[in-house]
């Protein structure tokens, strides 16, 4: 009995081997074709009819430098913007500051009852009140002076022609001609000149004070909408404790600008009284240079002693030196009963750091920075006493 035997199957036969490949084909490149141009396969089974493309330019130092240099020149075109446009940097910082140092006065009428608009209306009027009572009480009596020295200039001319020195001298030197031929060549278009400066300057205040309420105005009106915004720059798991913090902040800086200009109405208000006591003219003026001059951190009240004191003097000497007297005592009073008692609740600033802070201000941004410079050191203060030391002490 034979066994059934399947007959065996042929294998298949294996599929040729590829070619091998030439050595340009190898390195990633054909031999060029008759008419036409060398194809290579690149990556994704295109074809780059140019050769492959070289390393990226990112790791080269061409492009390294190139970058750099740009880089610097746009920094340099940064501080050039920035220090051709200072002066309206400044505006506008000034005028926020004013504005958040109006804002409690707006919110105080607020919680009287009235809206945020009558109550910005309100404290912007006497604002614009107070600038108006000032030029008012400051420009007369400058204009009368300024008036009274032209009109006497002949007599003064006329007097020095009768001197019977002058005369001899006139006659032996012709001292009036050459004063005359002085005035008319170099004086008279000197002086020219001079006035329209000085109008110019006067413009330019006039321009930069108007400027300066618009910005408080607008600013005044949208300090929520801006708080707001600045807020929402913040990870919302810090929100609270960063509203919290620069709530205090501009509190701290309402509190300083209201205290500031309560401590300077009451030195114009004091030195209005001691000047209508002493007969000192133009009294009310002078208070007021005073109350001005006392905004002014650390040097403000020295400044404003000197200028009513040195008029004091041209009218009287003794009334001079009793406004020396009174200015002294005065000053003693107000460093060390007035200004502590007011500033104690608005800026939490050791005596130390705000003479630094003022000093600094004062040399980077002159009588703005020495204003604005407490309240800025009180807000690092506080910053660092709630969030710095409190991850320090976590450390």
């Amino acid at each position: 009995m034979s066994a059934n035997v399947e007959p065996a199957t042929p294998e298949p036969a294996e599929p040729p081997a590829p070619p091998a490949p030439s050595e340009s084909t190898a390195a990633g490149k054909e031999a060029p074709r008759p008419g036409g141009t060398a194809r290579v396969q690149d990556g994704d089974g295109g074809q780059e009819p140019y050769g492959l493309p070289g390393k990226p330019l990112a790791r080269g130092p061409f492009l390294f430098g190139l970058v750099g240099g740009l880089g610097v020149l746009t920094a340099i075109a940064i501080a050039q913007m920035v220090v051709a446009s200072l002066s309206t940097i400044i505006l506008v910082v000034v005028a926020m500051f004013l504005a958040v140092g109006l804002n409690p006065a707006v919110e105080n009428l607020q919680r009287r009852g009235f809206a945020r608009r009558g109550a910005i209306s309100i404290v912007f009027t006497g604002v614009i009140v107070a600038f108006a009572l000032f030029g008012l009480a400051v420009v007369p009596p400058v204009s009368q002076q300024l008036s009274e020295f032209v009109a006497a200039v002949p007599t003064y001319v006329t007097e020095l022609g009768k001197n019977p020195t002058l005369h001899q001298l006139d006659a032996d030197y012709q001292i009036l001609a050459q004063l005359k031929t002085f005035v008319t060549t170099t004086l008279g278009p000197s002086l020219a000149s001079g006035i329209m400066g000085a109008g110019l300057v006067v413009l330019n205040g006039v321009y930069t004070t108007v400027t300066l309420l618009v910005l408080m105005l607008y600013f005044l009106g949208s300090l929520q909408t801006i708080k707001d915004y600045l807020l929402k720059l913040v990870p919302a798991s810090r929100r609270t404790r960063t509203r919290a913090i620069s709530e205090q902040i501009l509190s701290g800086i309402g509190g300083y600008v209201a205290g500031n200009v309560l401590i300077s109405v009451i030195a114009g208000f004091l030195t209005w009284i001691f000047l209508s006591v002493a007969g000192v003219q133009y009294a009310l003026a002078l208070a007021l240079v005073v109350a001005l001059t006392d905004l002014i951190p650390l040097v403000g009240a020295t400044i404003g002693a000197v200028l009513v004191t040195g008029v004091a003097l041209l009218q009287s000497v003794p009334a001079g030196i009793a406004c020396a007297v009174f200015f002294v005592i005065y000053q003693q009073v107000e460093n060390y009963f007035i200004y502590p008692r007011v500033m104690k609740r608005s800026v939490d600033v050791t005596p130390a750091v705000t003479v630094i802070a003022a000093l600094f201000g004062g040399a980077l941004l002159g009588i703005v920075g020495a204003l604005v410079a407490i309240p800025v050191a009180a807000a690092i203060a506080l910053i660092v006493r709630e969030v710095l030391l409190p991850r320090q002490d976590q450390a």
